[in-house]
């Protein structure tokens, strides 16, 4: 290898690089860092970079119009009353999103809409269940839904605790929707959402970040 291919940036092969990119495993140049960022590259959540962009970010504006499921209301009395639920879905997607960094805020999303749309099925009676297209987000929605079960589970043979209703496992799902709507910095690639719910939660016991397949095997 000659030394100008050496002393040029691993993503355009032109500038000098100036900084390493865990997620090229190589060395690139600033420019590059910024424009491919969560675009066409995979950033790791705890590169140096990605999290000083975190600070300046500015996130695209909301339209009301596309907020998920907006038939839905969400009460401050319903987050109270479902505060562990919430807690336990938000440290679900965590556990299943932060094993690989194939999977993006978008995969979430297509998760997240699948599943909404089963619970709403089940609240009226029907048993229908939405996988997406998506091979990540199919396998996303799997492991939630069977982590959604093993909660109603525990929460029927746990004394004095009362049985799941569908209702609130599907207003969960919606807020987090809501969330991901507002937290989203519609990259191809990012995962500011995810990063957000890593802040908020990683104090409870996030496993940490794994940059080798984590296992998840997706199925259609």
């Amino acid at each position: 290898m000659s030394s100008e291919a050496i002393m040029s940036c691993a993503i355009c092969s032109t500038r000098r690089p100036r900084r390493h990119c865990p997620g090229v495993r190589g060395e690139i140049c600033a420019l590059c860092c910024g424009t491919a960022r969560e675009v066409t590259v995979n950033c790791p959540l705890d590169c140096p970079y990605l999290q000083e962009s975190r600070r300046h970010d500015r996130l695209p504006e909301p339209d009301p119009a596309k907020v998920p499921n907006p038939d839905i209301d969400i009460s401050e009395e319903f987050l109270s009353r479902n505060t562990r639920l919430f807690t336990y879905v938000c440290l679900a997607i965590l556990k299943h999103a932060l094993g690989t960094q194939a999977i993006v805020d978008n995969d979430v999303r297509e998760a997240l809409e699948a599943l909404a749309r089963t619970y709403r099925t089940l609240e009226s009676g029907l048993v229908y269940e939405t996988r997406p297209a998506n091979l990540l987000a199919a396998g996303l929605q799997r492991k939630l839904r069977e982590e959604l079960i093993q909660y109603e589970k525990e929460a029927e043979s746990a004394a004095g605790m009362e049985t799941l209703r569908d209702a609130d496992v599907l207003g969960v799902l919606v807020m987090l929707q809501r969330i991901e709507y507002a937290r989203s910095n519609g990259r191809p690639r990012g995962r500011a959402f995810l990063d957000f719910l890593h802040h908020e939660f990683q104090e409870m016991g996030v496993p940490p970040q794994d940059d080798e397949d984590s296992g998840l095997i997706v199925q259609a």
